[in-house]
């Protein structure tokens, strides 16, 4: 059987991918491969604590973030999120999905911290980006993999407020945008910033070393270029070292702003599989809402609206959930995502397995790419 060094270096070798990193982990058996370098020309060869853009990856952490406010009792599921995020009080919904931004009623219920934890306050991307909505949506929710052109959380909502939802609260799927909310949420809340509360509650208690919005000048070293494909199949350049990473965001984003390293991910995907506990003991996150994260919370109508992204999934809190064996990857009850920075990481609970791949080349189609399919193949199979 190949094992994974020669899986990813095959696309290294064809020049698909400039480099990559891929563990396979169950229980203390972890398998890791680094291939590549970290840049096109004469950079530094992949090794395993090369840091990248983890992208979407991002929400998943997240959504732990705001789970633990529940927990600590500063904001409950059912509670409207308008106490926090007031610009949200009083959202107007497009008629019908098909209807124009001006065609708009009320909403029929408060948006809910449930709701953003769900995906289904509303605001998001469905599959069909012709929708009015979701056309009005794009120059606000912009590309997550250019954090800097946000602006920050008080002026992004202020004009995310002036677009009309989607469907009514908790009646639609949509993708991306809760996840930034529940960032602004968390910060707003908490009395500290969203970075500070991830490297107190998240990152500390885990040992994600690597892991935050701003990659430091001492780590930059093992910083990843990022890449876009070009039409003729070569790479261009969209992100060096010293760019985006390099000082903080005026809105860190809670739905793909991260950067970290694999074994940061490995370290946030086994408290998942150990039920919320850190390798010392801590608990990090309670048994009850590594569940309510884990377990599909969406409903047929949910899932058409989102066919594009989710291909045999439902939707936990922060990632997919897989619900039908549609591939063979598709293992009920995998949970986790990717990234459109060419990232994914997953946990299978049935099987103790934590698997997780980074890459440099961005993914522009919610569709994954043939390379993360043979790893998410090899994954499950090995």
């Amino acid at each position: 059987m190949t094992d994974l060094h020669t899986l990813l270096g095959r696309y290294v070798d064809d020049g698909t991918l400039p480099g990559a990193v891929g563990l396979v982990a169950r229980g203390d058996e972890v398998e890791v491969a680094a291939v590549g370098s970290v840049g096109l020309g004469e950079t530094a060869p992949m090794a395993r604590d090369s840091i990248f853009r983890i992208a979407s990856i991002t929400k998943c952490v997240t959504a732990a973030a705001v789970l633990m406010l529940v927990e600590d009792g500063q904001v409950a599921l059912d509670d409207p999120v308008a106490r926090w995020l007031p610009e949200l009080a009083a959202p107007a919904v497009v008629r019908t999905p098909d209807a124009p931004v001006d065609d708009v009623v009320p909403a029929a219920r408060p948006i809910t911290v449930a709701d953003l934890l769900t995906s289904t306050a509303g605001y998001g991307f469905a599959s069909d980006f012709s929708l009015p909505a979701v056309q009005r949506l794009f120059p606000v929710q912009k590309d997550g993999r250019e954090p800097q052109t946000f602006p920050g959380p008080d002026e992004w909502l202020a004009e995310l407020a002036k677009v009309p939802l989607a469907y009514q609260p908790g009646e639609g799927w949509l993708y991306d945008t809760c996840s930034t909310l529940q960032g602004v949420l968390v910060g707003r809340a908490c009395g500290q910033s969203f970075p500070d509360f991830l490297a107190e509650r998240v990152f500390a208690p885990l040992g994600m070393a690597d892991s935050g919005f701003v990659v430091p000048e001492s780590r930059r070293p093992r910083f990843t270029s990022f890449y876009k494909a070009k039409p003729d199949g070569g790479l261009v350049l969209a992100d060096a070292p010293d760019g985006q990473w390099s000082t903080e965001p005026a809105l860190p984003l809670g739905n793909g702003g991260l950067a970290g390293t694999a074994d940061d991910l490995l370290a946030f995907g086994r408290m998942l599989l150990a039920g919320g506990t850190a390798p010392d003991g801590r608990r990090v996150l309670s048994a009850g809402s590594v569940r309510l994260m884990t377990t599909d919370h969406t409903r047929p109508a949910h899932r058409e609206i989102g066919r594009l992204f989710l291909e045999g999934q439902g939707w936990g809190m922060g990632g997919s959930v897989d619900i039908a064996p549609l591939d063979p990857w598709n293992v009920p009850g995998r949970y986790g995502w990717v990234g459109g920075t060419g990232t994914s990481a997953h946990v299978v609970p049935s099987t103790g397995t934590v698997a997780i791949l980074l890459t440099q080349v961005g993914v522009d189609s919610p569709v994954a790419p043939g390379w993360m399919r043979d790893f998410w193949r090899y994954s499950t199979a090995s």
